[in-house]
């Protein structure tokens, strides 16, 4: 592995007064905004009470989800994108998360929720917010990813941006109860045997977006979470309560939940038939293919996040994650895959979120083709695409985890483009 630049050449540069970030003034040239008072030194600035709910500052008002208008016939069941590329560390903020509807985000009030259980359980039960607020509580953080994430890029590069192409995804500390527990307050007694049962989920939104889930899966880590990053969820994301499916495509973190039936079998509903499961190239699809295998990208330098100070000492920084448990290891390659550098990862992965990881390099203003590889906890490397058309042939949309390529021109500019 080769190694960035230090921080005693760092220093040593700054100070033999070389530039370590380009359009910084030189020694001795005067700056006004260092000699000069300025006018947010000069007088008082917003009290406290300015604004109550705190805002985005407006100098970074572009950093916004945005959606595809071609990608759908109608933004009611559409899709919009987080903003990856201009984020740092691992957590989402909410008004940033991505958000995917069916049938429109609806307006529930906590006062108006309920959760139905039914099917083969031993107490049928109805719960109110107020009720799933009395059950032992658990935190965690955990990445929600849509199935269909990069699904364009299957046929070729499509979609100049980290935010377009890799988008669909946030990463958040959800609060709440862990399904098995409201299973066990109804009693699975009735079920007999378990390891055959399935529960289905749905929502109270006018989709309802059914989903059957394994009971093993049920009884495992599945919340039903009523907060996000410690406030109460978005109405986007599914206000006042919603299914956590860690590491599971994001289809099955049923929004607005309000039934939960246990089963002898799984429904087989549209949203995991027709939609949600992975045509190959001989025309047949496989289905439950839930978990998100571990997959990586570069979000800066990026079409949306070019290199704009110049040459020398440049952070390469990216986002990793896996359905299958924690990242182990990422590897960055600027010369499209002939050679690889194992990234720093900002601290050590964890199960089912996001990981930050990080290259510190010298640039020299040459072209490079930025990828970015990861693995992780059993043993799994990300794919290229060649690799996964072979399996997978060019009709998918679904599970899409390539390795993917930005070319960065001298200019500092950036493009997506295909090197698989």
């Amino acid at each position: 592995m080769s190694k960035g630049p230090s921080r005693r050449s760092f220093l040593r540069g700054a100070a033999a007064g070389t530039a370590f970030v380009a359009g910084a003034a030189k020694a001795g040239t005067p700056d006004p905004l260092i000699t000069e008072v300025q006018p947010w030194a000069s007088g008082l600035g917003d009290g406290v009470d300015a604004t109550p709910y705190g805002l985005p500052i407006e100098y970074e008002a572009d950093v916004i989800r945005r959606n595809v208008e071609w990608l759908t016939a109608d933004t009611i069941s559409s899709i919009n994108f987080t903003p990856i590329h201009a984020l740092d560390g691992t957590i989402t903020p909410q008004g940033c998360a991505f958000e995917r509807h069916h049938s429109g985000a609806i307006d529930l009030r906590k006062e108006d929720y309920r959760l139905m259980i039914n099917g083969l359980v031993d107490r049928p039960l109805v719960f109110t917010y107020a009720d799933l607020e009395r059950f032992p509580r658990e935190n965690h953080v955990y990445f929600c990813e849509c199935a269909a994430n990069t699904g364009m890029e299957w046929a070729g590069a499509q979609l100049n941006g980290a935010q377009f192409t890799h988008g669909m995804i946030h990463n958040m500390e959800y609060t709440g109860v862990p399904l098995r527990t409201i299973l066990q307050e109804a009693g699975l007694a009735a079920a007999g045997d378990l390891s055959d049962k399935w529960v289905f989920v749905e929502g109270a939104d006018a989709s309802s977006n059914g989903r059957s889930i394994p009971m093993e899966k049920a009884l495992d880590d599945v919340l039903v979470a009523f907060k996000a990053n410690g406030e109460a969820l978005r109405k986007e994301h599914g206000y006042p309560v919603r299914l956590v499916v860690p590491g599971w495509e994001g289809n099955m973190w049923v929004k607005w939940i309000r039934r939960i039936e246990v089963m002898d079998g799984p429904v087989e509903s549209r949203e995991e038939t027709s939609k949600y499961t992975d045509t190959l190239a001989d025309g047949t699809s496989r289905k439950w293919t839930w978990e998100m295998d571990a997959k990586s990208v570069v979000t800066s330098p990026s079409p949306q996040a070019p290199i704009t100070h110049g040459k020398g000492p440049l952070v390469i920084t990216g986002l990793a994650w896996s359905g299958r448990g924690a990242i182990t290891r990422v590897d960055v390659s600027t010369d499209g895959g002939k050679n690889w550098q194992t990234a720093r990862l900002a601290k050590p992965g964890e199960k089912m979120a996001l990981t930050r990881f990080y290259l510190d390099i010298d640039w020299g203003g040459e072209e490079m083709f930025l990828q970015s590889r990861a693995m992780d906890e059993t043993g799994y490397v990300q794919p290229t695409k060649a690799q996964l058309r072979e399996v997978r042939g060019l009709n998918s949309i679904y599970h899409n985890n390539c390795i993917q390529t930005w070319w960065v021109r001298p200019s500092g500019e950036a493009e997506n483009v295909e090197v698989s």
